[in-house]
């Protein structure tokens, strides 16, 4: 398969640049897979097409503030990115500038936070040793700012927007933007017409929403995330299964997450560790049976999982659509429903 199958123009005025507010007003663009027709929708909707029975699973991932800034002791300024935690005080990170900093040498962030670079890895990211007093993610909290992705050049007023209301634990360093529609008013009126919460647990990485740069997608190495299933939800979807009721995922994390959990007959098991599952072309799904997600970059590994889902052809006339509708796209864009 070539890359070239899911590239598309978008003009820049689409790409969402802040959040609806309220979170449920934003758009909402309904696919029916098997009728394959559309409907255009406002994301408070998404309740109308919910059946009692049905199980809504939820990344529940936490988003960190990962951007750091801080000097080394020659008073040059450096942004540090946290991608993810080796131990208790050791990150892989991003750092720019960082070509001149040596083995050894520290980066003051504050008078509470410094760290010393203990290596350069492979493919030019950095470890990194903190040392602080007291708690780090509190340091964190204070000092860091939210990891926007690069296509959002307006500054952040309210860490909040860019983290699910339902967010609970974890590390990640984007947010699973999918999830970032709900208020917590509409998930009680879903729960009150009977649809079940489900959780899972996706630690989204920066690999998730970078473009494939390789000609033929099958050379693509995909990134690895770190996951957990938990015994509960298991219990829930597999009643669920069982009663013929559907499985939604809330965003490709979530999506990710439940197909990678499945034991050699494709029932979901409880499990938890890395997975660098890369769901394109003709992929089996075991346990999805809707999605909702918003809409993707061009040549990105998400736009290849929900045109494996819905269908290519149908994805692209979606995609076409939405660009004439001028639907807003990416991380703070509109969404959509395929099931």
């Amino acid at each position: 398969m070539n890359i070239l199958e899911f590239d598309f123009d978008l003009p820049k005025e689409l790409i969402a640049q802040h959040a609806v507010n309220p979170r449920d007003h934003s758009k909402l663009l309904v696919l029916n897979k098997e009728e394959k027709t559309m409907e255009h929708k406002k994301f408070y909707n998404i309740i109308d097409y919910l059946k009692e029975g049905d199980v809504l699973v939820l990344n529940r991932t936490k988003v960190i503030p990962a951007r750091l800034f801080g000097k080394k002791e020659n008073g040059v300024v450096l942004e540090c990115f946290l991608l993810k935690r080796i131990d208790l005080n050791t990150w892989e990170v991003l750092l720019k500038p960082a070509r001149k900093l040596k083995i050894g040498q520290k980066i003051i962030f504050s008078e509470e936070l410094e760290a010393e670079l203990l290596e350069v890895k492979e493919d030019g990211n950095r470890v990194l040793k903190f040392n602080f007093e007291g708690s780090f993610e509190e340091i964190l909290d204070r000092l860091g700012e939210m990891p926007l992705p690069p296509y959002i050049s307006e500054k952040l007023e309210d860490k909040n927007r860019y983290q699910t209301v339902y967010a609970k634990e974890g590390e990640s360093v984007a947010a699973p933007t999918a999830g970032l529609h709900f208020t917590e008013e509409l998930l009680e009126k879903i729960k009150e017409k009977g649809i079940i919460i489900a959780e899972v647990f996706l630690d989204v990485g920066l690999g998730t929403f970078r473009p494939v740069q390789v000609e033929n997608i099958l050379d693509h190495k995909m990134h690895v995330e770190k996951y957990s299933v938990p015994k509960e939800t298991v219990e829930i979807i597999n009643n669920a299964k069982k009663n013929n009721h559907r499985v939604i995922a809330v965003g490709t994390t979530s999506v990710r997450t439940l197909e990678s959990s499945v034991d050699e007959n494709g029932n979901l098991i409880a499990s938890e560790g890395y997975t660098g599952i890369f769901i394109y072309g003709d992929y089996k799904f075991k346990v999805v049976d809707a999605i909702i997600t918003n809409f993707h970059l061009p040549k990105s590994t998400l736009i290849m999982l929900v045109s494996a889902f819905g269908g290519k052809e149908l994805i692209d006339a979606a995609y076409k659509k939405a660009i004439e509708e001028k639907y807003r796209f990416y991380s703070f864009g509109d969404s959509m429903l395929i099931y």
